[in-house]
């Protein structure tokens, strides 16, 4: 019995892509999505945090993975770098300001798809997904790392960096939703031992694990973790489908 190609089961019927948090992973994540675009396979809905956010946020505010890809090789830390008195480093005003130039929409109901940010609300101490109103604020809220960014406001109520409790960017997901999940395994050193990509009903994961550790004085690695992700991803669209697809980035090289 042959087993179904992934690209074969992304290309049989609409898709979710969900991508996880990854501190400065949104090299990676949008590597997978310009192999995805490559091969003509575009999902019908986008959900993310943190990392994933920007990069689910910013293709469906109408940027592709090109441009996507032209900004973020170019990228440096005074692009972002707005240290303020606050609780935190950054008062974020310089990456809002860039998040929003870049979108094509302003708002989550001008999108090109559905798509689904979880952000972490201080008030409640809980995770909230965010799916209407302005999405430049909610992209930007979801990416704000608890100490580096200082929260974002919105509607009078303070938000920070979705992957606090929602990692994998799964909290909009419906039961068995047919799902792509491009999972950026953990690289914080405060981790004994990074916890393993969930899984679900009707949902492929693609994770590689040994991508280049990132962070705002590592932007010079972002290159090689894109071109480590694309193929991953254009090596996995080749492969049966499976329920998880690891891939190191020597697979990913053969």
């Amino acid at each position: 019995m042959t087993l179904p190609l992934l690209r074969d089961w992304l290309a049989e019927a609409p898709f979710t892509l969900a991508l996880s948090a990854g501190f400065f992973g949104f090299f990676a994540h949008a590597g997978a999505l310009s192999a995805l675009e490559e091969a003509k396979l575009v999902p019908a809905r986008v959900t993310g945090s943190s990392a994933g956010a920007l990069i689910s946020g910013l293709w469906a505010g109408g940027v592709d993975s090109r441009a996507i890809e032209a900004e973020l090789l170019r990228l440096k830390r005074e692009d972002f770098w707005d240290p303020a008195p606050g609780p935190g480093l950054l008062r974020g005003r310089k990456f809002h300001d860039r998040v929003e130039s870049m979108l094509r929409v302003r708002s989550f109901a001008q999108a090109r798809v559905p798509v689904s940010l979880s952000v972490w609300d201080v008030f409640a101490a809980s995770t909230v997904v965010r799916s209407e109103g302005a999405l430049a604020p909610a992209i930007c809220a979801s990416c704000a790392f608890p100490g580096m960014f200082q929260p974002v406001w919105m509607n009078g109520r303070p938000y920070l960096d979705g992957g606090i409790a929602d990692r994998p960017g799964h909290a909009s997901l419906a039961h068995a939703e047919r799902t792509l999940f491009h999972h950026l395994p953990s690289k914080s050193p405060w981790r004994r031992q990074a916890p393993a990509a969930p899984s679900r009903s009707n949902m492929t994961t693609v994770a590689v694990d040994d991508l280049p550790r990132l962070g705002p004085f590592r932007l010079k690695r972002g290159g090689a973790a894109f071109a480590q992700a694309r193929k991953a991803m254009q090596t996995a669209l080749d492969l049966p489908r499976e329920a998880v697809i690891s891939l190191s980035a020597d697979h990913a090289a053969r």
